[in-house]
């Protein structure tokens, strides 16, 4: 008769273990013990054993382990059984735990796609950017990253993490269920001044905390990278073509960015500072005002160019706007770009205290005028 088998004791890992290391250890074990550990996990209840405890999304919690159909993750314990939100940098995060959605946006060497975490609920954009593309687009790439990395801001798009596989890096972020400004614009046509001024407050302590306490020059500032939620936060994104200030005099030659909202310095050529960042913040705000871009159509681009350096330059209309909307647009929108107030400054122009007075409130607004791509319940979010 055979001598009765040693029991095999079995432990999880650490906090400090990664899940790819017990993966690997679960897949070096006898094929029987993984049978075991599978029924233990699907129906602990044939093995005379207390099984673990089902969340509300169909995932079972055993300790610090948790167990669904797209896998397991380690976590430490919170309130309610669930896994805890996903936190900027969070080190176990990986591409495997989402789940894509759609595709909300397209660019030229990548797309953006609503994805869910799988064991969160949470719901981020990833940004997929290709790199079959020039080695110029990916040292834009990894001033990206660089600056993602190093700005965490409530007023800046959130990043989470970034990876690298298959020839593409993928950058999950904060999603925005509002979309952009100019997703907003195509909706309402235009921006009432009461909302302008709550607007431009979140967006130039954005430009602050980026030219201050960063000491970044955004350099492609548009609707496009100005995304709303349904919480009526409003915050500055896409940091393909920023660059940090390293020379002491805070100047950078480089000439990238759109040209439509381009200031008239850099179209020149000439070096510029942050505030080439104000005069595309002046456009935007004009533009959200009045409907339509604030230089007239013309047939070519370089018309559109030569506008921007030779003539005056555009204003909002006095018949339209009240006097302190048209002072701040003024305030941006100068040629000269040391005529031009710093985002501070700007902070304090009477025109953004004005309407505290009505107590505006962004959250219904965006809601209830715009047309949000998806709502969500604050677990999720």
């Amino acid at each position: 008769m055979a001598p009765p088998r040693r029991p095999i004791k079995l432990s999880l890992p650490s906090h400090e273990s990664t899940i790819g290391k017990f993966l690997l250890a679960f897949s070096s074990l006898p094929f029987f013990l993984r049978s075991v550990l599978a029924v233990l996990t699907i129906s602990p209840v044939l093995v005379g054993i207390s099984a673990p405890a089902r969340t509300q999304s169909g995932t079972f919690k055993d300790g610090d382990l948790l167990v669904n159909k797209d896998g397991l993750r380690i976590v430490s314990q919170s309130e309610g059984g669930e896994a805890p939100p996903i936190e900027p940098l969070d080190s176990q995060l990986s591409l495997d735990d989402l789940d894509v959605i759609k595709v909300i946006g397209k660019g030229s060497s990548g797309n953006v796609q609503l994805v869910r975490h799988k064991f969160t609920g949470q719901f981020f954009a990833l940004k997929v950017i290709q790199l079959t593309i020039e080695d110029s687009i990916r040292s834009q790439i990894a001033q990206e990253l660089k600056i993602n990395l190093s700005t965490q801001c409530q007023y800046v798009v959130v990043f989470y993490q970034c990876f690298y596989v298959n020839g593409a890096i993928s950058i999950v972020l904060e999603y925005m269920d509002g979309g952009s400004l100019a997703d907003f614009l195509k909706t309402v046509k235009t921006i009432p001044e009461d909302y302008l001024a709550a607007i431009c407050k979140q967006v130039l302590r954005g430009l602050i905390h980026l030219h201050h306490e960063k000491r970044i020059i955004h350099r492609d500032l548009k609707p496009s990278n100005i995304l709303i939620n349904h919480r009526g936060e409003v915050k500055i994104s896409d940091f393909g073509v920023s660059a940090i200030i390293s020379s002491s005099s805070g100047q950078r030659g480089t000439f990238t960015g759109t040209f439509n909202y381009m200031a008239p310095e850099r179209i020149s050529g000439k070096r510029h500072g942050s505030m080439s960042d104000i005069w595309s913040f002046g456009l935007v705000i004009l533009e959200c005002a009045t409907g339509n871009f604030p230089f007239p159509p013309r047939e070519s681009f370089y018309e559109l160019l030569e506008d921007v350096v030779e003539q005056p330059p555009p204003s909002a209309p006095s018949e339209h706007f009240s006097p302190e909307f048209c002072s701040f647009i003024s305030s941006c929108i100068q040629k000269d770009a040391n005529n031009r107030k710093s985002a501070q400054a700007l902070l304090d122009h009477p025109f953004l205290s004005m309407y505290d007075d009505l107590h505006v409130d962004l959250a219904s607004y965006f809601t209830t005028a715009g047309s949000p791509l998806a709502t969500f319940n604050s677990r999720q979010l």
